[in-house]
């Protein structure tokens, strides 16, 4: 998928326009959390690609609620070539997979989100020339995007270190289940982003308060405290060092000012990185790549 993501960006880049791999497909695209890059990502995709993204928003869908999900799956699948779903509890995914007969991809789920840890990849080969060896470090929760990262890591050969304060690691279960997945995985777990960043090649960021997690804000911004990606952080790491936050980032709390906009900030390459990444994707799984 990487592969083939870095050719349609090549083509895309040298000709303005993409062979239409997916001419007459539709992928329908459900969405229960708002969304910026996965949204317009997939669509531009599908467009760029000659095929068409729907968007379905959950009051009319209604996952579980207004239809059970084993019902919208085969609807779906009736009339679409592809479904995309971002939604809260991960057993959804699972379950539209259960009664698809096409292809569904997961936009992001409270579990994990491997959308975005495959584009943040392919913006660190771009820059790096190679995966194999590099050493992420990710400071902050241990949430969707860390644990799909890890994942990742595990298959590139590229250790994972994630710096969070007690009580925010990855849990005993997260830790059996990543060994499982990727028993390969190089993860060391700290309480110290100091001791993260030095010999970090790559320092991945993320909010520290997620959707749903609103009710939350206060305690987390004081438990988190000290866990800031800044100048003072990155003076620790190796000069090569280069920093990634999936967005939408909060300045100020969990990255600075001055290390987002900085010339050592990958985001916004890795923002971009959103929409060739998912058309790689849907190139495999839609369009026989």
């Amino acid at each position: 998928m990487l592969d083939v993501s870095k050719r349609l960006k090549a083509q895309l880049k040298t000709t303005g326009k993409n062979d239409p791999l997916l001419a007459g497909k539709t992928l329908a695209m459900i969405f229960e959390k708002p969304s910026l890059r996965t949204r317009v990502s997939f669509a531009v995709a599908m467009t760029q690609l000659g095929g068409n993204g729907l968007v379905l928003r959950q009051e009319e869908v209604g996952l579980g609620t207004r239809e059970p999900l084993q019902d919208v799956a085969r609807v779906l699948a009736s009339m679409c070539d592809g479904i995309m779903a971002r939604t809260f509890e991960h057993n959804k995914i699972e379950n539209l997979a259960k009664f698809s007969k096409v292809p569904v991809i997961n936009g992001l789920t409270d579990l994990s989100h491997p959308c975005q840890a495959m584009a943040d990849l392919l913006t660190v080969e771009e820059h790096f020339g190679k995966l194999s060896g590099l050493t992420m470090a990710f400071i902050g929760d241990g949430n969707n995007v860390a644990r799909s990262l890890a994942v990742a890591c595990g298959r590139f050969g590229m250790p994972f270190v994630l710096a969070s304060p007690t009580g925010f690691e990855f849990p005993a279960d997260d830790m059996k289940r990543l060994k499982s997945q990727e028993p390969k995985l190089d993860l060391r777990l700290t309480t110290d982003p100091r001791d993260a960043a030095q010999k970090a090649d790559v320092i991945v960021t993320d909010t520290w308060v997620s959707m749903g997690q609103e009710a939350e804000k206060a305690k987390r911004l004081q438990t988190f405290r000290g866990f800031e990606v800044n100048d003072d952080l990155l003076a620790l790491a190796p000069k090569h060092a280069m920093v990634l936050h999936c967005l939408p980032a909060y300045r100020g709390l969990e990255i600075s000012e001055s290390v987002l906009e900085g010339p050592r900030s990958l985001v916004f390459p890795e923002a971009e990185n959103r929409l060739h990444f998912q058309k790689g994707l849907i190139a495999v799984l839609m369009g026989g790549q």
